[in-house]
């Protein structure tokens, strides 16, 4: 296909809501400062180790989740309460505000835990149909913008909590139950492992 055929393909499909542009990175500030920064941090970098960090993260992947706590699809009452009563353009602005805020990173805990969790990430494991969380999130963990999210540097407390809740189906809003399904093959050592790699990965 030429470029010029592959450009007018590409104008003729429709964007996602999630997909738009997002908002103004200084008024979301505002609505974070006020809202969300007690528990992510005005910079997005969360003082408690149970809430993610959101710094540097895709704003795509901010505003998805914003929007599915604000409807329901992903189940959080906290969360639901805190952006009941934003707008769509306050959500678009908080994740703008958010993506554009610098990862502090974190160090990870347990040297043989890295170790099995660097294995599963890079590799995966074929004998449990495993695959290797690299292929998706990129070598880094930064993910690749509007498809995967970035995990690199995240609490671990965080990434096990949200890996057993895909695991017993309680987050139900990845994309082709991918996540739910990956999960579902995971020991509970197996999630230890990728969450502590995962913390101080760069």
């Amino acid at each position: 296909m030429s470029l010029r055929a592959l450009v007018l393909v590409l104008a003729l499909v429709p964007v996602d809501a999630a997909s738009a542009p997002i908002g103004d990175a200084a008024r979301g500030q505002a609505v974070a400062n006020q809202v969300c920064a007690v528990c992510h941090g005005s910079d997005g970098n969360s003082p408690l180790p149970a809430n993610p960090n959101l710094a540097g993260q895709h704003p795509e992947y901010l505003y998805k989740q914003l929007r599915e706590f604000k409807s329901g699809v992903r189940s959080n009452p906290i969360m639901m309460g805190m952006v009941t009563a934003l707008s769509d353009e306050d959500l678009r602005n908080v994740a703008a505000h958010y993506a554009a805020q610098r990862p502090r990173g974190l160090a990870a805990q347990d040297a043989h835990l890295v170790a099995l969790g660097r294995k599963l990430f890079r590799g995966g494991n074929a004998d449990k149909g495993i695959a290797a969380c690299a292929g998706c999130h990129s070598p880094n963990g930064a993910g690749i913008p509007v498809q995967y999210p970035r995990i690199a540097g995240q609490h671990a407390e965080y990434t096990a909590n949200q890996l057993r809740a895909f695991r017993a189906g309680e987050r139900a809003n990845d994309e082709n139950q991918m996540m739910r399904s990956i999960a579902s093959r995971l020991s509970d050592q197996e999630i230890s492992a990728l969450a502590d790699y995962l913390a101080g990965l760069r």
